[in-house]
This record gives C-alpha cells, sequence and structure tokens, in this order.
C-alpha cells in the first residue's frame, strides 16, 4: 500500500508509504495520492487532511528511475493522475491541508508546501528543490507559489541552487510555520489539525476559498509555464547526464 489513510476526530491523515524509496512518487503513489485528496474533499465526516511521511523521508520527490522510463521506454504507462492530477487536486483541496515533514523534502517534497495551509517540520528534516541540479524546470507552480511564501530571493536561492535549506532556515525564510522534535511532530501537526476540525467545516471551507480562489489562476498560469519548460529540457542534454548518472550510482 503506497499510501496509509487514517481517520480520527474528522482529521484524515494521509501518510506517504514507499519507505524504501524514501516516499518518491511513482505514478501509483502520485494516484493514490491525488485520489486520497478528491475523497476527502467530498467526504462530509473530513475537515482537516494531515500529509507526512513513513520512515526516514517525507518525499525524496519524482522517482528518477521512471523519469528515465519516461523518456527511454516507449511503453512507459502513465498512471491515472499522474503528477499534473495531483497538482490540480492540491490547488483544487477545499479544505484545510497541514504537511507535517518528518524527514528529507526533495522536489515536490518541497513544492508541495506552497499548497499546505499550515507547514510543521522535523528539527531534522531538510528541503531541496533540485531542479538545476536536473537541468530541468520548476514544478507544481512553485515559481509562482514559493516567491508569495518565502519571498523573490529566498525562493530563487531555493528553486536555482539546488543546495538543502534545513529546518531552522525554512523556518526563517517562512517556508514552515513550526519545527518541532522529531518524536513531537506529528501529535503537534494533529494538535492543530483537530483545533481547526472542531469549527464548522462549511466555514472552515469559506475561509480556504477566500484565500485561494483569487490566486487559482495564477497557480494554473505558473504550472502551463513550467511544463512547457519541462517538456523542452527533459531529456535534453543536462537533463539525460544527470539521469544517466544517477542510474551508474544506482548499479554502483
Amino acid at each position: 500500500m503506497t499510501l496509509q489513510i487514517d481517520d480520527s476526530n474528522r482529521v484524515r491523515t494521509l501518510t506517504l508509504n514507499r519507505p524504501e524509496a524514501l516516499n518518491a512518487f511513482n505514478e501509483a503513489l502520485y494516484d493514490a495520492t491525488a485520489q486520497a485528496l478528491l475523497d476527502a474533499a467530498e467526504d462530509p465526516q473530513v475537515a482537516v487532511v494531515v500529509l507526512t511521511g513513513a520512515g526516514r523521508g517525507f518525499s525524496a520527490g519524482t522517482d528518477l528511475a521512471e523519469m528515465q522510463a519516461r523518456i527511454t521506454d516507449p511503453n512507459f504507462t502513465n498512471g491515472k493522475y499522474g503528477f499534473r492530477g495531483l497538482i490540480e487536486a492540491l490547488s483544487a483541496f477545499p479544505k484545510p491541508l497541514i504537511c507535517a515533514v518528518n524527514g528529507i523534502g526533495v522536489g515536490i517534497g518541497t513544492t508541495i508546501l506552497g499548497y499546505a495551509d499550515l507547514a510543521f517540520m522535523s528539527s531534522t528534516a531538510r528541503l531541496k528543490c533540485p531542479f538545476t541540479s536536473l537541468g530541468v524546470a520548476p514544478e507544481a507552480a512553485s515559481s509562482f507559489l514559493l516567491p508569495q511564501l518565502v519571498g523573490r530571493q529566498n525562493a530563487a536561492w531555493l528553486l536555482m541552487s539546488s543546495e538543502w535549506v534545513n529546518a531552522d532556515e525554512a523556518l526563517r525564510m517562512g517556508l514552515v510555520w513550526r519545527v518541532c522534535a522529531p518524536e513531537g511532530l506529528l501529535s503537534e501537526a494533529r494538535r492543530y489539525a483537530e483545533n481547526l476540525a472542531a469549527r464548522p467545516i462549511s466555514s472552515l471551507m469559506a475561509v480556504k476559498h477566500t484565500i485561494m480562489e483569487p490566486i487559482r489562476p495564477q497557480i494554473a498560469a505558473a504550472s502551463a509555464r513550467e511544463h512547457a519548460h519541462f517538456a523542452e529540457l527533459m531529456g535534453a542534454q543536462h537533463n539525460a547526464a544527470a539521469l544517466a548518472d544517477f542510474s551508474e550510482r544506482r548499479r554502483t
């Protein structure tokens, strides 16, 4: 089971469950997470969703083996929703979304925080946007959402440098809302989630709608720009070299 789903006190916890791959997103996990968000949106018993990861990682981003297969394998089969479907589900999600970053977050494991209404991070976790090291473009409307969240210069560093950011730096930037001891992370995130879940769902959704609706067209436009750049760069010289190097390191 690539995604674990647990309900308690009107809070649905979604746990990314590929610990052997540091919860990297393959097509199955993209599909399962997108479907879980769509289901939670429609479920009248769910007021708040908490997203976290199993094991040492929050998410190591897109599974690079699948990224390479998408380029080289003519028989590669895309999932029902895939990456784009997950981003659409995140953008449209009408209820509070809380992320609890329990370990490393790479790529979508960082950019997904642009969709979080509250983000909690373990003091031992680290975040990275590796796009330039992979020779590709930003993703998940991060080129719009991250400047909104952390300011243009912090966003430029995150998206251009491919460098790690620790929990203290993420908090200083405003990328996360609270830093917690590792053993207390999930209980703290759930404590805040249950506080929100005690409110009327209709009111929570009204607040979320008034915050998100004005920027949804900009999210869609940013995603379209990013997809165009990604299509141009994926499989090109720098990306192919980075993926070949990744494959070589996996074999040794």
